[in-house]
């Protein structure tokens, strides 16, 4: 038995930042409270804020294939020390996660390896090729818990509407990318006086609102629990609100760089700032800031892409999209939490409590008989961060020097303790 006290519990479920004690007995929470805490083995937590596990949807972890860029171990490490508890891995890997064997051998890999919880996704179409679905019976027996082909959008729409349809048939999540394939293609910028000065290829945001008119009218038609990965543009808002109020069984996310920085950012062609959509400009910023706190938009994630120095070290338009996000999520959510923009209980309930909802986990609450699933931080605390002291085993990141605040204190898993800071 482990009583956390002298915390400020951040509740993402009540939406209420309090005083006052949490108790974990094994690996799960018992109870929690204010007063006078009940005796036992203490966790001063120093007034600090304690809150559920970060669970991240939407992480690459490099294995298979590509293990240089990052392992489960080294993602295992980035997750505790930013409080991330649970990562959801995506299937674009070399090869693609679309047959039980692979899955198998990605999910013992992470069992042995890594030192958080791990899910994975598995990849909607063969080879994330948008022909010939997967056997998503067979993959959702093998523990897979939403399909998608990440940024390879599916162009055969007959293709698209079959695996939709079976989807629905097993109960199956579908998460999707929402853009226009022809328009997006070779984009490196969101077109606009930035891009034309810069001289980089560049997309509308039209682009993403087509895309996602398309999945609306093909969830309309189907009736498949859906996902959108990452809307970025204030155009696509308002579809997707509809599509919520007429009872679609639709969520949507966002990443952290989108909500917290801007096209500008990408400055004198710096390429640890082009991610895939591109950034946007600062009204779409703030309007998706606005959106997750209204609920339209539902979770906030790393969208955590590891890529080496070869592939960034390139001319803009050719170096390679993403960036890592594992431990620098919290530190840059919180940007929007000291600009008054979302709460603590907010953001959590977009980091954690969401997430695990939409992919039927107990995770993401501070409830009794939820996992012990925790992190406690120090909202205040100061630093510059330095990207060489980042535990992904690749560095790019655009928060390299930036000065941001926010540090992990501690990271438990299931009442273990997995960081401590």
């Amino acid at each position: 038995m482990t009583i956390f006290t002298n915390a400020r519990l951040i509740d993402p479920e009540t939406q209420t930042d309090t005083l006052g004690w949490l108790r974990v007995e094994g690996d799960v929470i018992a109870e929690s409270g204010t007063g006078t805490p009940p005796l036992g083995e203490t966790v001063d937590c120093g007034g600090k804020c304690l809150a559920p596990g970060i669970v991240d949807l939407g992480v690459k972890v490099s294995e298979p294939g590509e293990r240089h860029k990052e392992s489960f171990a080294s993602a295992g490490r980035a997750a505790a020390a930013g409080g991330v508890t649970t990562i959801v891995t995506r299937p674009d890997t070399l090869s693609a996660i679309d047959t039980p064997e692979v899955l198998e051998f990605v999910q013992r890999r992470a069992a042995s390896d890594a030192i958080v919880k791990v899910k994975h996704l598995s990849a909607l179409t063969k080879g994330r090729e948008g022909r010939e679905m997967v056997e998503i019976g067979f993959m959702r027996d093998a523990g897979a818990v939403a399909f998608t082909d990440c940024d390879h959008v599916i162009e055969n729409t007959k293709a698209l509407q079959r695996a939709l349809t079976y989807a629905k048939s097993c109960g199956a999540l579908v998460i999707g990318h929402p853009q226009d394939p022809g328009l997006s293609k070779g984009a490196a910028a969101t077109s606009g006086k930035f891009a034309a000065l810069r001289g980089l290829p560049a997309v509308s945001p039209m682009a993403e609102r087509m895309g996602l008119d398309r999945d609306l009218a093909l969830i309309e038609m189907t009736g498949v629990s859906y996902h959108f990965d990452q809307i970025t543009t204030a155009r696509a808002l308002p579809a997707l609100e509809r599509a919520k109020q007429n009872g679609f069984d639709v969520t949507a996310g966002v990443s952290i760089h989108h909500l917290t920085l801007n096209e500008l950012d990408v400055g004198d062609y710096r390429t640890f700032f082009k991610v895939k959509p591109p950034l946007r400009s600062e009204d779409d910023r703030l309007a998706m800031v606005e959106a997750v706190a209204s609920g339209v938009i539902d979770v906030i994630s790393s969208m955590h892409t590891p890529q080496d120095e070869e592939s960034k070290r390139l001319p803009f338009e050719e170096a390679a999209s993403g960036a890592v996000g594992l431990e620098t999520l919290l530190p840059a959510a919180l940007r929007l939490y000291h600009a008054g923009q979302l709460t603590l209980p907010e953001l959590f309930r977009a980091m954690a409590l969401n997430p695990a909802k939409r992919l039927g986990l107990a995770s993401g609450r501070l409830s009794e008989g939820a996992p012990a699933d925790l992190v406690l931080f120090d909202p205040d605390a100061p630093f510059v961060l330095d990207r060489f002291k980042l535990r992904s085993k690749s560095k790019n990141t655009p928060f390299d020097g930036a000065r941001m605040q926010g540090i992990v204190k501690g990271t438990w898993v299931d009442g273990m303790r997995v960081f401590d800071g």
